[in-house]
């Protein structure tokens, strides 16, 4: 209540759920433009409710509310479909700059909007015998069509604008996640696994860590 009461002072408007299943449902009702979830919730914890979620939405911002501190926990939560994290106890208006940035950032790629730059963030990339479609952010190769959440699109399309060149992960994390802490570097080791299998179908593809530098794409 008083995260709810903050947040509608600064004039967002807040629905809230006091349970996982609770959440899903007001999800479905109010489809918000950002996911606030506590970790540890009764009846549906966060990372059950999210992961639920995104079999709905892939581009709703999730940013997750955690006490947990391990590294293992963090990265199940990326793994459920979670963008950013915060841990308790935090300060409101950390919260409230977390919000905001990842809102900014979800308006900035929504396929769905309608702008002067629509066009412009439709663009397809070719990535060996795949083709990355930046703006339905779908991943295709000969009749098969997978589909990738926002920062798989952002990070694979990151990988491929510099083919054969390193690409710093301290840029990759300032870029996508906002700072480079080490549950974010974590966070990225997730995210390039994640799109090596999805790119396994073109065998002449690797992505190669470059310890303590980065990351490159050899197609």
């Amino acid at each position: 209540m008083i995260i709810k009461d903050t947040l509608e002072a600064q004039g967002f408007s807040i629905a809230i759920a006091g349970d996982g299943e609770e959440g899903l449902r007001r999800f479905a009702a109010h489809r918000p433009d950002i996911v606030v979830a506590d970790v540890m919730m009764p009846r549906m914890d966060g990372f059950e409710m999210v992961r639920r979620i995104r079999k709905q939405d892939r581009l709703v911002p999730v940013l997750f509310l955690t006490a947990r501190t391990a590294v293992n926990d963090v990265v199940e939560g990326f793994h459920n479909g979670g963008d950013d994290y915060l841990k308790k106890p935090f300060g409101m208006q950390e919260l409230i700059v977390r919000i905001n940035a990842l809102v900014a950032r979800a308006r900035r790629y929504d396929p769905t909007a309608t702008s002067p730059d629509k066009e412009a963030n439709h663009e397809t990339l070719a990535i060996g015998r795949y083709h990355l479609d930046v703006y339905t952010q779908q991943l295709s190769i000969d009749k098969r069509t997978i589909e990738l959440s926002h920062r798989e699109t952002q990070l694979l399309r990151m990988l491929a604008e510099h083919p054969g060149e390193v690409v710093e992960s301290r840029r990759i994390l300032l870029d996508l996640w906002g700072d480079d802490s080490f549950f974010n570097s974590r966070s990225l080791q997730v995210f390039i696994t994640k799109l090596r299998h999805k790119l396994s179908l073109d065998e002449n593809i690797q992505i190669i860590n470059v310890r303590g530098i980065g990351y490159r794409l050899i197609v």
